[in-house]
């Protein structure tokens, strides 16, 4: 079950950066198609049509960001309490309120841009504690003794 912890943690960390590089993508196109003449308007948001191949970013980032991210930061939490690594419900419950955080700050930005500013700076503490709780997860497992941490935690 640790490996599972590991996992989710790691995939949480890479989910971040996959976020940052389709709204990164997203932009570039909507810059070039802007400065090919494009007008990015609410009628462009509502129609059926696909303004500039980019926009795929946006939808991406919109499904993994309210959908999968919170999913495996779930899955997360619940696999901290079978995983037996010291204090991996608590990293496991930080990433959780983080993507709890930025999903109410992305949703929050749609009519308050300043939310945007914390949005991009909560995804890198995200980013951040995402990546120590995967790591914590692997240094766990085995101490330098050769001993699984929970036996000489113990003394057993």
């Amino acid at each position: 079950m640790r490996t599972v912890y590991k996992v989710l943690a790691y995939a949480i960390a890479a989910e971040v950066v996959v976020q940052a590089m389709m709204i990164a993508w997203a932009v570039a196109g909507l810059d070039a198609w802007v400065d090919g003449g494009g007008v990015f308007d609410k009628s462009v948001m509502e129609s059926e049509q696909v303004p500039f191949t980019e926009v795929a970013g946006i939808i991406v980032h919109g499904i993994n960001g309210s959908l999968l991210v919170p999913v495996l930061a779930l899955l997360l939490l619940i696999s901290s309490f079978f995983a037996k690594v010291p204090g991996g419900v608590k990293f496991a419950a930080l990433v959780l309120v983080l993507v709890a955080v930025q999903v109410t700050l992305g949703y929050a930005g749609h009519g308050l841009p300043i939310a945007g500013l914390l949005h991009g700076g909560n995804a890198l503490l995200l980013f951040a504690a995402a990546l120590h709780t995967a790591r914590r997860a692997g240094r766990a497992a085995v101490t330098p003794a050769g001993r699984p941490a929970d036996q000489v935690a113990s003394g057993v």
